[in-house]
């Protein structure tokens, strides 16, 4: 897997179910101490709801160091777990989805609390903006200055990103590059003659 898609931004959803509110926030993420921080910030924002579960995939999708849990209060496994399952099946990463929860009176069992956090996730998925992320490597491109111009305005024409500049007697760029664009950023190394790392 080369790409996927990931939240264009910070989204919110709602739905009602037996009187009880679901309030889904999608929140596009590069980590998982970012997530966390994301989950306090909806926390704050509503600290009378019942409970703020939550599921993260704060990497690529089949990374599977990248991806926890948390009931947050609901019984073992009728919430985290699958909020979880839902991102795992919709091959989207670098995102966290909190559920907040304003118990409504009426209790909805195992059965109903897994369908109500699964369906509050799936739901808000469904409606999200998003936008392809690339799965990418760093290297370390080193040029004359003479050259710079040339390999800037070609770099334009693809997704590689120039992370960082240095300059000493010649120049060396740190590059993000796309795993789909490294040979054809390797043949432009060659034809220019300089240092690809």
């Amino acid at each position: 897997m080369d790409r996927y898609s990931t939240p264009a931004n910070r989204q919110r959803f709602e739905i009602e179910i037996k009187r009880s509110r679901f309030i889904t926030t999608v929140i596009p993420v590069q980590d998982k101490t970012a997530a966390m921080t994301q989950i306090d910030s909806v926390r704050q924002e509503f600290p009378d709801a019942n409970h703020h579960c939550w599921a993260m995939i704060a990497g690529a999708p089949l990374d599977t160091h990248q991806q926890e849990q948390n009931d947050d209060g609901e019984p073992k496994g009728t919430a985290g777990k699958p909020m979880l399952n839902v991102l795992l099946h919709s091959g989207m990463g670098n995102l966290v989805v909190i559920v907040t929860r304003y118990f409504g009176g009426i209790k909805l069992g195992a059965g109903g609390l897994v369908r109500a956090y699964s369906s509050s996730v799936s739901g808000a998925l469904l409606q999200i903006t998003t936008i392809t992320q690339y799965v990418s490597v760093r290297c370390l491109l080193e040029l004359p200055y003479s050259q710079l111009d040339i390999l800037e305005h070609w770099l334009k024409t693809g997704n590689i990103m120039i992370l960082d500049r240095e300059f000493s007697d010649n120049v060396v760029l740190t590059l993000d590059v796309p795993e789909t664009e490294v040979a054809a950023l390797r043949d432009k190394a060659a034809e220019l003659g300089v240092t690809l790392s």
